[in-house]
């Protein structure tokens, strides 16, 4: 499953992500990551998710961070979901193409390693492609949050939220 939170600076994508983040530890088994670029979230997020500093690291364009999460799972085969905050800002790149390529490939990349991804994605989500934000299922309310389940976007603020 890959859930995509989409939304302008600004406009609670972090926040919403961090939720996520510690509902999943709550609610889910196995192993948790966090990649983002800087330290931003030490504080926010429960001690159990390993929080991975990617400006440590030489990532720059989605085939290194294709490689660099297929080499977390090599080393780790226990992660069951990985969340992403600022995809544009890992990537390098906010070209829709792309993005949406990437997002296909961590879909398969999941399905193929019993894997989930959450991340986040500067952007305005009625200017981004189906492509990208694609719905596939039903339309539904979020228990209680107001927000409308897609398959995979979901705005922050005036969010709306996808799973895939």
């Amino acid at each position: 499953m890959v859930k995509a939170i989409m939304g302008l600076k600004g406009s609670g994508k972090t926040k919403q992500l961090i939720d996520s983040i510690n509902t999943a530890i709550k609610n889910e088994s196995g192993s948790m990551v966090c990649i983002e670029k800087g330290s931003a979230l030490r504080f926010d997020i429960d001690y159990r998710v390993r929080l991975i500093d990617a400006s440590e690291y030489p990532i720059g364009s989605y085939a290194l961070l294709k490689g660099f999460i297929s080499g977390l799972h090599a080393g780790n085969f226990d992660i069951t979901h990985i969340f992403i905050d600022g995809l544009y800002k890992l990537s390098g790149t906010s070209d829709h193409e792309e993005t949406a390529e990437f997002l296909a490939w961590l879909e398969k990349f999941g399905e193929a390693n019993n894997m989930s991804f959450t991340l986040s994605i500067s952007a305005d989500p009625a200017a981004c492609p189906e492509s990208i934000t694609k719905e596939k299922h039903n339309r539904s309310r979020a228990s209680g949050s107001g927000f409308l389940r897609y398959n995979r976007v979901l705005r922050s603020s005036s969010a709306v939220s996808g799973i895939r």
